[in-house]
């Protein structure tokens, strides 16, 4: 087999040079170990556009291309040619998310930009949520040139799946200009399709808790204090799925609680 996924066949003495497909190229490589007496050592799994899921393990996003290791060694395939991702998210995502919790926000940004670093653009939720992140803690840095441009770049690279994430991180930066009524303006939006379905999409629901978060903000910074209460306690029993959104969204509601004891909510 030659590189750029080529096999060498042999008829009549002969020699040819066929073009092979990228699930036919991984197959290959795949089995010739294998049949050499070989383990492989994976621990992903990949499924290509022709249907065949292939134990691998995945080691980087370079542009285009992603790198796995299989039994024979390193390859690169194009990355447009994998429809799904079975790939647990790396200890530096979860140490990442977890310091973001702590509010460590430098180690949060050291950690998820390596992790974008690697695998941006991979088709998995915690690889669409890292790059995300990314904007959500230049926010909290109030670093909001480089929120945005990360936001954007989430839309770029997820453009079937991003469009509420981004939208939520635009309003993440309006509230951090104290432009609530350009906040308020996407937020509403968001959280009334969020109230209609009565499932949520799996892809959406950290977006519609942070949105829920984010409007109680608005509707407390105008004085809608029984609004802005509905919009934390909506984060904090429904749309909890943002772990960081829900408690944030807690803290915001005992404090509004303790300050205006006679608070309903509508």
């Amino acid at each position: 087999m030659l590189s750029g996924g080529f096999f060498l066949t042999f008829r009549d003495e002969k020699m040819k040079l066929r073009r092979c497909s990228a699930s036919h190229q991984l197959l290959f490589l795949l089995l010739c170990p294998l049949l050499a007496g070989s383990v492989a050592i994976a621990q992903d799994k990949i499924t290509t556009r022709d249907g065949v899921t292939q134990d691998v393990k995945i080691l980087a996003v370079n542009g285009p291309m992603i790198q796995v290791k299989i039994p024979a060694g390193t390859v690169s395939m194009q990355l447009n040619s994998i429809v799904r991702v079975v790939m647990a998210p790396p200890a530096e995502y979860t140490a990442a998310v977890a310091a973001f919790e702590a509010k460590d926000y430098a180690k949060a940004l050291s950690g998820m930009s390596s992790v974008v670093a690697r695998f941006k653009g991979l088709p998995t939720d915690w690889a669409q949520r890292a790059t995300l992140m990314l904007g959500d803690i230049y926010v909290a840095q109030n670093d909001l040139p480089k929120a945005e441009a990360a936001y954007k770049e989430a839309q770029r690279i997820y453009p079937s799946q991003g469009s509420v994430q981004t939208d939520v991180g635009m309003a993440r930066i309006a509230v951090s200009k104290k432009d609530y009524a350009g906040a308020k303006a996407k937020l509403e939006t968001i959280t009334a399709q969020a109230l209609k379905q009565p499932n949520i999409p799996a892809a959406d629901a950290a977006a519609y808790s942070q949105a829920f978060y984010l409007l109680g903000q608005v509707e407390e910074a105008a004085g809608n204090f029984p609004d802005a209460l509905q919009d934390y306690l909506r984060t904090v029993t429904l749309f909890y799925q943002d772990r960081i959104a829900a408690a944030d969204a807690q803290e915001k509601a005992d404090a509004l609680r303790k300050a205006h004891p006679g608070i309903v909510v509508p």
